[in-house]
């Protein structure tokens, strides 16, 4: 393979493992590949609007790696953000609960499906086509919502889940493309976490819009205004994500390239599908996570928050369980790029954490769960913020929201320690999501069966637990202190004359001005 510089060209002797310069000098073995680090003004020097920077970079140009992460937040903000809201309510604030829970069935049935190549079509048609065609089906599914409440049309909301599920892989995909290769290594955690409270924080502010609207309802469904409300926000979202830059305009922190422009064909990425789970048998010890991390959420929103509380107080829960989503990102964020310890270290005291706080939160919901059944429930009178009984529930909901942040950052992260290549983690996102929305459609079917509290309780906590466990080998052993990008393939996906050769112990040049988390 050569690769190309603007000043020399290196060839790169894969039968010796040497690396020869034009004059055929062998270059020591302690050297190896790196990215090259532009400056900004050699970035600027391209004359595009999107590369300059302003303030002597206190602005960061539009395509820093990290304008362009909170661009992608902001669009998942207005889109699954809204649905959250939505979902966090219960029943997704329409009066019957199964129609909401076929609906979720037909969504993650369609998710499942089309979400394990997600991936693939993500690197085909690039991110940002794949966040705005995802965003419509956000706005469809609201919109169904919105005629359920005037015509009682179950139809169209189950067609409109369906449709979501597809629309909701390729946003998936091209998220976790983004926050899992648009950083450099040790700010990964801070990424996740940044992504994680915008995006939170619409589903915060879409719960404003019902428990303000129904503050004086006693209903079992929220208003129409509710659902026309969410339609607006989700339409901005969908907008947006027209402004995204294509990948191969981005640049790092530090100045690398993120990846060249192609056009791949669909063989090749489906033979890149393969190969990752061909030869990379370790990705399968997450998925047992992959598939308990939206295991839990039915239970929460339907036999928690739908079954106990009346719509008011539904609203204000949903609301306090997407803020400590918040928090929840903020704490596991900071922790898992405490740069004090090595990268393997982190992983491990991430694994602790999660486990052990996994025990404590739903062992506290064992007693609360403990007090009512799916046949108890109906005669029941619901819990209202009034009441003096609300504190102990509602801190409950708060340590579910924040735990489930926790759970899936610390999957965001542990993928995006196994590799920086963009092409490959957008496959990681699609089987993550591909297999979270398999499970999560099976639950929800439980859910709408009608199967017992405690059974869904019970496998919800076992759930995580258990996946927990099996992922322990590859969280514990064998996540490393770096990426090599050679192993990591990266050499095949950007200009040759991006990458150089480089002593192991020469620091690579860092653009602090321009580093803005």
């Amino acid at each position: 393979m050569s690769i190309e510089k603007s000043n020399t060209a290196v060839e790169v002797d894969s039968s010796n493992h040497s690396f020869n310069t034009p004059n055929h000098e062998v270059v020591d073995e302690e050297e190896h590949l790196e990215l090259k680090h532009h400056t900004r003004e050699e970035i600027a020097a391209s004359g595009k609007w999107y590369d300059q920077s302003y303030f002597g970079g206190r602005i960061p140009s539009y395509s820093n790696a990290m304008v362009q992460i909170f661009m992608m937040s902001f669009v998942l903000f207005m889109t699954p953000g809204m649905f959250n809201a939505i979902s966090g309510i219960g029943s997704a604030g329409i009066s019957d609960v199964s129609v909401a829970d076929n609906a979720n069935v037909a969504l993650y049935s369609t998710f499942a499906t089309i979400g394990v190549i997600g991936g693939v079509i993500c690197n085909i048609i690039g991110s940002k086509w794949c966040l705005t065609i995802g965003g419509t089906g956000y706005f469809m599914y609201t919109a169904s919502l919105l005629c359920f409440h005037y015509t009682e049309n179950a139809g169209f909301c189950i067609f409109a889940g369906a449709f979501l599920g597809v629309c909701a892989s390729l946003t998936w995909a091209a998220q976790g493309q983004i926050i899992m290769s648009y950083t450099t290594e040790d700010r990964k955690g801070h990424a996740i976490m940044i992504f994680w409270i915008i995006f939170n924080m619409g589903a915060v502010i879409g719960s404003l819009i019902p428990l303000g609207q129904n503050l004086r309802s006693n209903e079992s469904k929220v208003n129409a205004g509710t659902f026309a409300a969410f339609l607006v926000l989700i339409g901005i979202g969908v907008f947006l994500a027209t402004f995204m830059l294509p990948i191969d305009k981005v640049y790092k922190s530090d100045g690398t390239k993120v990846t060249k422009k192609n056009y791949p064909s669909i063989s090749d990425e489906i033979k890149g599908w393969l190969h990752v789970l061909k030869n990379e048998p370790k990705i399968y010890l997450l998925f047992p996570m992959f598939a308990a991390s939206n295991w839990f959420t039915t239970y929460q929103f339907n036999d928690f928050n739908a079954a106990k509380f009346t719509i008011r107080t539904r609203s204000l829960n949903s609301l306090l369980y997407w803020l400590f989503q918040m928090i929840g990102a903020l704490f596991i964020g900071n922790i898992l790029d405490w740069t004090y310890f090595r990268r393997s270290v982190r992983a491990r005291i991430g694994w602790v954490l999660v486990f052990i706080l996994g025990m404590a939160i739903w062992g506290g919901g064992l007693k609360f769960q403990q007090g009512y059944t799916r046949e108890s429930v109906v005669d029941m009178t619901p819990i209202d913020f009034k009441d003096s009984g609300y504190g102990g529930p509602v801190v409950l909901y708060m340590c579910y929201g924040f735990y489930d942040a926790i759970f899936q950052n610390f999957i965001f992260w542990v993928l995006g320690a196994l590799s920086n290549n963009p092409k490959k983690v957008a496959l990681y996102a699609s089987f993550y999501k591909g297999i979270q929305s398999a499970f999560a459609a099976i639950v929800w079917r439980l859910d709408a069966m009608e199967k017992s509290y405690m059974s869904l309780f019970a496998s919800s906590w076992g759930f995580v637990q258990g996946s927990l466990v099996i992922a322990a080998p590859l969280i514990l052993l064998w996540i490393t202190d770096h990426t090599d990008i050679k192993e990591d393939g990266i050499v095949d996906i950007v200009d040759q004359g991006e990458l150089e050769v480089v002593n192991s112990t020469t620091q690579a040049p860092e653009i602090k001005d321009e580093k803005i988390v």
